[in-house]
């Protein structure tokens, strides 16, 4: 099957796919005490900074919900995209943390300083609760990207009401890759408190870590991540990947691969009598309107999903693994039921 439904339909990367082997041999100390996880740790430092601290953890939904339970107490809210994977993906696993999120409107997926203030109160008020976090998408859901302008702005506004600022990056490799910066960048030098750092999306297997940029902010979350199940025993496999992942620049070749093919499949798709690429293709996700006849018959030979019902509208994304025949058949395909 070659999908384009989901980057985490793609396999693990060979390269990683050999670390993880090569932390296979032999016995090692657990709960991540053990060589291979300290030195990722040392590979996550050298871009985030000597003060951060990081978690390793296994799913995007636990890292995200994690982390802001850490950062709320039972009286906060947390600002975010009503697009947001924390709203709309993750089956209620903040709000069943306690956590209320907040909705600001957004635009092309992203939100701005003046869609964030009507949430956030003057003065404080006992009958609301009070926002403690504001968190974004790098990249979003509908595959834009925010400028590094509009990431501090964000951040700077948190922090001048004494607010956190959390970035989920289960695609950030992408987001950097597409702004040609470092991770540093765009999160360090904006004034990112906290970060979910995805691997999966990027040709890991179970691979994410909560990243605290501000240390001050990961004091006690191994408590955290323990108490809800994510402390795993054999951490060296974690470990193994991402040192996989930042040796050669693992990361930014992967994205740069899935971002390019986005265009690619978006250029060659768009071209195509009937079709209408909905959005600008900025990472690796491609957005289209194609004929309600074609869908289903195309579904079956091509996973992907739709992600309007009312309009329509379908979504395609792209991996390290998606080859030029893999677009050339999705088109010719498309082309034939059109």
């Amino acid at each position: 099957m070659r999908s384009f439904a989901s980057d985490n339909y793609s396999g693990v990367h060979p390269e990683i796919m050999k670390a993880i082997m090569e932390a296979n041999e032999d016995h090692m100390s657990s709960y991540g005490a053990d060589p291979v996880s300290a030195e990722a740790e040392q590979l996550f430092k050298a871009h985030f900074g000597e003060q951060a601290k990081i978690f390793f953890l296994t799913t995007g939904t636990a890292t995200n919900t994690l982390i802001l339970r850490h950062l709320c107490k039972s009286w906060n809210s947390v600002i975010c995209s009503e697009d947001a994977h924390i709203n709309v993906d993750e089956c209620g696993s903040p709000e069943s943390m306690g956590i209320k999120l907040m909705l600001a409107e957004t635009k092309n997926g992203k939100i701005t300083v003046e869609t964030i203030k009507p949430l956030v109160p003057s003065e404080p008020d006992v009958h609301r609760a009070q926002p403690a976090v504001i968190s974004i998408t790098q990249n979003t859901e509908l595959g834009t990207l925010y400028s590094l302008e509009e990431i501090k702005s964000i951040c700077d506004f948190a922090h001048s009401k004494g607010l956190h600022a959390h970035m989920d990056g289960a695609r950030i490799a992408n987001a950097a890759a597409a702004l040609g910066v470092t991770f540093k960048e765009m999160t360090v030098d904006c004034g990112v408190d906290v970060l979910s750092f995805g691997g999966s999306k990027n040709g890991c297997m179970c691979a994410e870590a909560a990243v605290f940029i501000n240390p001050e902010l990961g004091k006690d979350f191994e408590y955290i991540r323990k108490q809800n199940m994510q402390l795993i025993s054999k951490m060296r496999y974690i470990g193994a990947q991402f040192k996989a992942l930042f040796t050669d620049e693992l990361w930014k070749r992967n994205a740069e691969h899935s971002n390019s093919f986005a265009r690619k499949l978006a250029e060659k798709a768009g071209a195509i009598e009937g079709v209408k690429i909905t959005r600008p293709v900025e990472a690796n996700g491609v957005f289209a309107i194609i004929p309600e006849h074609a869908v289903e018959k195309l579904q079956e030979r091509f996973p992907f999903y739709v992600w309007d019902e009312q309009t329509g509208e379908v979504r395609w994304m792209t991996s390290w693994s998606t080859t030029e025949e893999d677009i050339d058949n999705f088109c010719a395909a498309l082309k034939k039921l059109i």
